[in-house]
């Protein structure tokens, strides 16, 4: 059974820096490309950044605008979203998901078949 462990959200003031983490377990992590995405109050879960499996390609929505970064350790079988110049639109649950099929580039949306349960991310202005 796959499980995604988020965590490292909080609260952060306009232009501040938070580092999101995802431990992942039940499959061979190294194995599937994996990203990361929100959801505001009201919207739909939207895609924000991928990693392909062996973490050589990474991919990014277009509001991002060079602010975020994804990386992957798969001795740790974790993925990280590193999040700077935050904006109070950034505000958000923020899930990690993993992709349903081996070997894929994390490039989002579709894909993905496993979520973790989401952490709160706040930016206050």
């Amino acid at each position: 059974q796959v499980q995604l462990v988020e965590s490292g959200g909080g609260l952060v003031q306009t232009g501040g820096s938070l580092r999101l983490s995802c431990v992942a377990s039940g499959r061979t992590f190294s194995r599937y490309g994996m990203g990361w995405f929100r959801q505001a109050p009201g919207t739909e879960r939207v895609f924000v950044g991928g990693i392909s499996w062996n973490g050589r390609n990474t991919y990014y929505a277009d509001f991002v605008e060079g602010r975020f970064t994804v990386s992957r350790d798969n001795a740790q079988d974790t993925v990280y979203l590193q999040m700077n110049s935050l904006k109070p639109e950034d505000t958000a649950i923020y899930y990690c998901g993993m992709e349903r099929h081996g070997y894929g580039l994390g490039q989002g949306p579709r894909g993905f078949g496993f979520w973790g349960q989401g952490t709160q991310v706040t930016v206050s202005d």
